[in-house]
């Protein structure tokens, strides 16, 4: 734990304590970037806060050669730093003036905001003691009075008086405390922690997209498994995404020590460790959550062995809707949904061809197929008894890269509609689709053949064919490989009893 000095904070935002002092007002640095200060973290954003009201705030300001943007309802003004780069945490320094506030009667925001005068007011009406400090760089005086630093310390999440108070003004307080916890490493207080149980069904209150934005930082912080698993004890995860925690108890068999739950959890945690992007980290939390729906006794009633065919493919779905539910982004869900679709496809190095491999590059695109592969790691770790060989990665990534750059689409195809019309003079229309798509699966068997010499004898020879029976091979050459390469892999699945 360090402590906090002057030279700590950056420049502009000591100018800007500076302008407010020198107009005769307090001011300090509050909330999260004092609590990271004492952390010894890098603040993501500085929040200063002041005697002045608003009026004030922005007299001091308009004089200088800062941008001043005044548009929200609780007095916040914020004070932009044209000289940095947007990226950076003091671009935009928010000021607030000290303030009390009144009832929570949408679960959300206070009815009323006043403004105070004094410092310790401010304070008193924030969530958690760590969040509650205050910082004066002038002085260098340090404004604790719930003892946030000692929390610190101790790597204790506690709220700020009397938790069942504040969790009624806001619900969402319970995830953020959660989400601290996983951020920080922190745990929570038993006080606090009872409290949270208390108030854990009042999340049907708030809204998906507010608990969307805690449970991404949660998946997405350094102790996310933890996270997860408070999520469970302390009874919100059933509110939030109740379809993981189907997996408690469910065991698997074969290869895996834990039961589906534990293994999504074990699989996260690998994907934090590796700092993998946000969607594999998710995906690796979501990717066997179709085997609890799929489970299947293994050889009749008395084997102890259990089968979970289709599981990827309903596990999919699951975590499609998951997500819509919590109203994600369409790139996060598409990207999420595909991996959790593909994830068992590198099950058996020895059966899976290079026309295989360069169908499932189409499948999921050329720049997530290394997304997969990662998928594929956290998923074997997380069974707890992890089998991946060298030579298996090896053969996986030697494969990847021979055919990643093979036509994968009829876009890469030599042939398109304006030669077959304009150079051929071939008739547009439904059937020169069918016949691409024909053409692309030759090509995916054998990339050789993506010359333009072939595929126009080709094209031709195709044309000659009845209507009927070109669009049967077109459509063929969309579904019936994925389905043949499902059937193939539930072969390998009950040969190498890998669900």
């Amino acid at each position: 734990m360090k402590r906090i000095t002057p030279k700590n904070i950056p420049k502009g935002v000591r100018w800007v304590i500076d302008q407010l002092q020198s107009a005769g007002h307090e001011a300090f640095i509050v909330g999260g970037c004092v609590r990271d200060m004492i952390i010894g973290r890098e603040p993501n954003d500085w929040d200063v806060t002041t005697n002045a009201v608003p009026d004030e705030i922005i007299k001091v300001f308009e004089k200088t050669d800062r941008r001043v943007v005044y548009e929200n309802n609780f007095g916040t003004v914020g004070i932009v730093n044209k000289e940095l780069e947007k990226e950076d945490p003091a671009y935009e320094i928010e000021i607030t003036p000290y303030r009390t506030e009144g009832d929570y009667s949408d679960n959300r925001r206070p009815d009323q905001v006043s403004f105070s005068t004094e410092i310790t007011e401010d304070l008193m009406r924030r969530d958690f003691t760590i969040n509650a400090m205050a910082y004066d760089p002038t002085r260098e005086l340090l404004v604790d009075e719930y003892g946030g630093e000692r929390d610190i310390e101790k790597g204790v999440i506690r709220t700020v008086g009397n938790p069942d108070e504040r969790f009624s003004e806001d619900a969402l307080r319970i995830m953020r405390a959660v989400r601290f916890s996983a951020q920080l490493g922190f745990v929570c207080g038993e006080e606090t922690m009872q409290a949270i149980r208390n108030h854990a069904k009042r999340l049907q209150n708030i809204s998906a997209e507010r608990i969307r934005d805690e449970f991404i930082k949660i998946v997405d912080a350094p102790y996310a498994m933890d996270g997860i698993t408070s999520l469970h004890t302390l009874g919100m995860l059933k509110y939030i995404v109740p379809e993981l925690e189907e997996g408690i108890d469910c065991e698997q068999g074969g290869i895996h020590s834990f039961d589906v739950w534990t293994h999504n959890l074990k699989s996260l945690e690998h994907g934090t460790h590796k700092n993998y992007p946000f969607y594999v980290k998710l995906a690796a939390l979501f990717h066997d959550i179709g085997k609890p729906a799929t489970r299947r006794k293994a050889n009749g009633r008395g084997s102890k062995e259990w089968t979970f065919y289709g599981h990827e493919v309903v596990g999919a779905r699951m975590a499609r809707d998951i997500m819509q539910r919590l109203k994600f982004p369409k790139d996060t869900i598409e990207k999420v949904y595909k991996l959790v679709r593909y994830h068992m496809f590198f099950s058996d190095p020895d059966a899976i061809t290079l026309s295989a491999v360069r169908r499932m590059v189409k499948n999921v695109g050329k720049d997530m197929i290394w997304d997969l592969m990662d998928l594929r790691t956290c998923d074997r770790i997380g069974t707890g008894r992890p089998k991946e060989k060298p030579y298996r990665l090896r053969k996986y990534h030697a494969m990847i890269e021979e055919v990643i750059r093979d036509p994968i689409s009829v876009g890469m195809l030599k042939i398109n509609g304006d030669i077959m019309i304009g150079e051929m003079g071939l008739h547009p229309g439904p059937k020169m689709g069918w016949v691409l798509h024909a053409l692309l699966e030759e090509v995916l068997d054998d990339p050789t053949r993506n010359t333009r010499e072939y595929l126009e004898q080709r094209t031709r020879e195709l044309y000659e064919l009845p209507d009927q029976e070109i669009r049967k091979l077109g459509e063929a050459g969309k579904d019936k490989k994925e389905e043949e390469e499902f059937q193939a892999v539930k072969k390998l699945h009950r040969k190498h009893k890998v669900g």
